[in-house]
């Protein structure tokens, strides 16, 4: 996710751009109501009432790992009992967390102190730490060669982690700030957003060399986020800097079709039973789209809460969690359930 001071200048120019590039101006943002409800009474999170980043399932042993930036937590929540079964401690910063449920690892870059911690599943400790760049943010896990592949955001580069030995193995200039990464399993390629050059960037796992570079159209500014459907060929991709959400044929790489996120938009999660993609923004507006083939169409874009970047889905129940930083005081964790569509 974005360094939170560059998150809100990028915020406020894509609200002037916005105003200017949408006839309709800001206020057309929001469109009708959520197809969710809620599941659940919201769950309270330890750690003060501030920033949560990134979040991961892992649906093996049904649990929810939630990074709790602005305390330096990240949370196991419970998806069977829909309880916090620990909270663990002195992850300064921490923007990315990643379950790896074969390696019974959960992996988080502790940004604050620029390394990425290694967190066992077992007993929910701290095993091992390595360096991890400049600004560590998010990361993917490219199974067959046992690597994490970490978006160094400030310091432009993708940093590699062995998962065997717990050391970094690799540094590759990227060329520009690194939004998010994400391994496809049919490729064998990981794909990186390099957000200051407009373009998404291929990596051989395993050389840890450079294989494309592939642009993206005048329409995207700033491509943080990016999710890939692997088994439809199809890459989603977020461009906070104007509020626009890309289609992308892996195929071909060209883009199919372009949407309207809320401001910021941030955290993207896809629900493969369902084909419901969430895109959870800064402005707190969450877009909801069914996907059918190639084609997204709009379920609902509306807000709903301040600071609601971050979502995630169980892909057993199809519930959605959204950590709160600060409803009447403390953060929560608001679990959803979808309705219609």
């Amino acid at each position: 996710m974005r360094r939170p001071l560059l998150a809100a200048a990028t915020r406020a120019l894509g609200a002037l751009a916005f105003v200017f590039t949408i006839s309709a101006g800001a206020a057309a943002a929001p469109v009708g109501s959520l197809p969710l409800k809620i599941a659940h009474p919201d769950v309270p999170l330890a750690g003060k009432p501030n920033r949560f980043d990134y979040e991961t399932v892992d649906p093996q042993h049904r649990l929810l790992f939630i990074a709790h930036l602005g305390s330096g937590i990240i949370t196991a929540f419970n998806l069977r009992t829909n309880s916090v079964t620990a909270n663990i401690k002195d992850v300064p910063g921490v923007h990315g967390v990643l379950a790896v449920p074969s390696l019974n690892e959960v992996f988080a870059t502790a940004t604050n102190q620029n390394r990425l911690d290694v967190i066992s599943e077992k007993n929910f400790h701290i095993i091992a730490h390595a360096p991890a760049g400049v600004y560590p943010d998010g990361m993917t896990y490219a199974p067959p060669q046992h690597k994490i592949f970490i978006s160094d955001e400030a310091g432009q580069t993708e940093t590699v982690f062995s998962t065997r030995t717990n050391k970094r193995v690799a540094t590759i200039p990227m060329g520009g700030e690194v939004g998010n990464s994400q391994y496809d399993p049919i490729s064998h390629l990981v794909f990186v957003d390099v957000q200051t050059r407009d373009e998404i960037v291929a990596i051989e796992p395993l050389t840890d060399k450079i294989v494309h570079r592939y642009p993206l159209p005048t329409a995207c500014n700033d491509d943080h986020s990016l999710l890939l459907d692997s088994p439809a060929r199809l890459a989603f991709v977020a461009c906070d800097g104007n509020a626009k959400l890309l289609v992308v044929d892996m195929k071909t790489m060209h883009v199919l079709s372009i949407h309207r996120t809320g401001h910021g938009p941030d955290v993207l999660a896809f629900d493969a039973g369902l084909q419901r993609l969430y895109v959870a923004s800064e402005s707190g507006v969450v877009a909801i789209f069914h996907l059918e083939g190639s084609k997204l169409t709009l379920l609902g874009r509306s807000f709903l809460a301040p600071e609601a970047h971050s979502v995630a889905v169980d892909p057993k129940t199809h519930e959605v969690y959204f950590p709160l930083q600060n409803i009447n005081g403390r953060g929560v964790l608001r679990i959803m359930a979808p309705q219609g569509g």
